[in-house]
């Protein structure tokens, strides 16, 4: 027991022989032959633990809500010149292309990540894209050069498409573009 004359805040560490008091001009000092001990201490750091997860429900319940589709590391790298991964570049920019307002097409430029979800046939790529000269029914766009000038426009997208190569069958999955 301490010799107190009204309450103080719980401390946070177990004191030596010793807390020092400014307000009331003294020490606290435990009674004679009585041996030292800190009740509250369990019940502080149970409650200092509870408090640093509650912060923490929150990002779980937001990671449950999107799902595992969405989790980065589910993907892992592949080449950029795989027959799969190229088919499927193939039919991104082909979509891209056809559902576009621009009437010039664009070509690819540059493979910024190709990777492929692992245990699927599903590829998520960055590509780099830029305006052509061309028209987007044109034959031979990857040999069209680029735009130059305010009109030459340069895109950087990301595409996660689904592909089923034995059945000549992809499906975007999601795309997001923005100018470069």
């Amino acid at each position: 027991m301490w010799e107190v004359e009204r309450t103080l805040p719980q401390p946070t560490h177990c004191p030596s022989l010793y807390i020092p008091d400014a307000s009331l001009g003294r020490g606290l000092q435990p009674r004679s032959g009585l041996t030292l001990s800190c009740p509250g201490l369990r019940t502080h750091q149970y409650l200092t633990t509870l408090d640093n997860m509650f912060w923490k429900l929150p990002l779980l319940l937001g990671l449950l809500a999107l799902g595992p589709h969405v989790c980065s590391w589910m993907f892992e790298d592949v080449g950029k010149t795989g027959k799969e991964f190229s088919l499927c570049v193939e039919f991104a920019l082909h979509h891209f292309n056809e559902h576009q307002p621009d009437e010039n097409a664009y070509k690819l430029l540059w493979v910024r990540r190709s990777q492929r979800k692992k245990y699927s046939l599903t590829y998520l790529m960055d590509l780099d894209l830029g305006r052509t000269i061309c028209k987007k029914h044109d034959e031979d766009i990857d040999n069209c050069p680029l735009q130059e000038g305010p009109e030459g426009k340069k895109v950087n997208c990301t595409f996660t498409v689904d592909s089923r190569p034995s059945f000549t069958q992809f499906t975007l999955l999601s795309s997001t573009c923005q100018q470069i």
